[in-house]
Order: structure tokens, then C-alpha cells, then sequence
């Protein structure tokens, strides 16, 4: 069942076209790797489909819904959910209010009820910080829960990142570049941790330059190159791709 739906999506920045055209469908239970050279346009894309940027033309359709004017917030409210290329944490507060931040969207309490502190919103507030701190042991750094998240190692601040993004109940998790800048051994845990998502019915999406460990994660791969799809398909079949071979070591005249 097609969970995300692209449509022939454009995207320029003067006159350079980043996305060119762009249709990919991404179905429940995937994991959708989307790779290609710098520069492809990976990440307008990932930009296009959480609303951060506008797309100049084309559609994106998540769970049967239109996304075309929606602001980022409402996005994550209809259950897509992301990370950054760049770690986007709050480095002041603690990794505990980080993953809260995450769980705002679902937080229904008015400024009325806050202020006075109302049962309801006691209750609602009781309830996310359990769910925050269940995302924290899902990741396996609830341990450090009371620490500044602009202390935390980098491996664990890309686990903080994630768990601020499932904190918000998604259904599709998009990730740009979760392996970058990590250890082989926090890389490895990574990918379990990626598995442990796909069980909890979450689908995912990524973008990584680290080839072996998106040939691992993923089942299907789409490959970019100039802002134009030029490849799709199972990671074995991807591999043997002449057009995937070019676009990343090139070819003789």
C-alpha cells in the first residue's frame, strides 16, 4: 500500500533545477534508501516532501493526502516525522526536553489549561513525558536523560534526533545522512536500531553517501543524479545499474 507519493516534482533555485521531474512512491513498510553523487538534489527532496520549501511544480501525496500549502508542523501532525543532514538539537536543555519538543504535536492542552494547571493537561503532560522516556530507552540513551544535549557524544546525538522524531508518532521516519560522521560500531548499532523502527510499523526513508550501509538497510533504493531520478529498484539490482556505475565513478570516453 503506497504510503508516499511523488508526482513529477520540480524544484529550481535560479536557474538551477535541483529536482527535475522527480515521481517515486514509497510503500508501508519500506525502507526506501534515496542515494546519488553530491549534488543530486537528495535533499530538496527530502526539503519538497516535509514542507520546508515549496515545490514550483508536481505533487506530494502522503496516506491519500495532498501536502501541496501545508507548513511543516502540519506535516509532522499528519505522521512524517525527519532528521537533518546538520544535527538540529537544542544543545541548552536537557536530552529529556529535546524529545518533549518532539512530542508537542500531539499535545492538545490550551494556554487556558496550562496556566492553571488543569487536570487534563497534568494528565496530558504526565503522558508525554512517558512517552519521551520510552523513545530515550528505544534508542538506549535514557541514561542520560538529565544531561545538556549539546554534551552528549555525536553518535548519540544523532540517537537523540531520532528519538525527538518518533516522539512525534510518525508513520514514515525520514532520515538524512543518520550514519554521517559515526564509528563503524556506532553505524552497526545504527542499523539495528533502523530495524528495530521497521518493526514498531514505522516506514522509512533515508538519504546516506555510506553505500554499504544503505545496501544493507534498505529494500529499495532510488537513485538521483542532477535532480533527476535515474534508477529504482531492489539494492542488488542497483548495484549492477550501468546508469548507477556513471553516475558515481564515471565511465571512459
Amino acid at each position: 500500500m503506497i504510503l508516499l507519493s511523488l508526482k513529477n516534482l520540480v524544484k529550481s533555485f535560479g536557474g538551477l533545477a535541483a529536482v527535475a521531474g522527480v515521481s517515486l512512491e514509497v510503500n508501508r513498510g519500506d525502507v526506501v534508501g534515496l542515494i546519488g553523487p553530491n549534488g543530486a538534489g537528495k535533499t530538496t527532496v527530502f526539503n519538497l516532501v516535509t514542507g520546508a520549501i515549496p515545490p514550483d511544480d508536481g505533487n506530494i501525496f502522503f496516506d491519500g493526502r495532498n501536502l501541496a500549502g501545508l507548513a511543516p508542523h502540519q506535516i509532522v501532525r499528519l505522521g512524517l516525522a525527519r532528521t537533518y543532514q546538520t544535527i538540529r538539537l537544542f544543545p541548552k536543555i536537557s536530552v529529556l526536553e529535546n524529545v518533549l519538543c518532539g512530542c508537542h504535536c500531539r499535545m492538545r492542552s490550551g494556554v487556558l489549561s496550562s496556566f492553571f494547571r488543569l487536570p487534563a493537561q497534568r494528565r496530558e503532560e504526565r503522558s508525554a513525558l512517558d512517552r519521551a522516556m520510552e523513545e530515550l530507552e528505544f534508542v538506549g540513551i535514557a541514561d542520560k536523560r538529565r544531561l545538556a544535549a549539546g554534551g552528549l557524544a555525536y553518535g548519540d546525538q544523532r540517537r537523540l534526533e531520532i528519538a525527538r522524531a518518533l516522539a512525534s508518532e510518525p508513520k514514515l521516519l525520514v532520515l538524512d545522512e543518520p550514519a554521517g560522521g559515526m564509528n563503524e560500531q556506532e553505524t552497526m548499532e545504527l542499523r539495528g536500531l533502523i530495524a528495530a523502527i521497521l518493526a514498531r510499523d514505522i516506514t522509512v526513508m533515508l538519504i546516506e553517501h555510506d553505500i554499504g550501509f544503505v545496501m544493507r538497510v534498505s529494500n529499495r533504493l532510488a537513485v538521483m543524479e542532477n535532480g533527476a531520478l535515474i534508477a529504482e529498484g531492489p539494492p542488488g539490482e542497483i548495484r549492477r545499474d550501468p546508469r548507477v556505475i556513471e553516475a558515481y565513478l564515471g565511465v571512459d570516453d
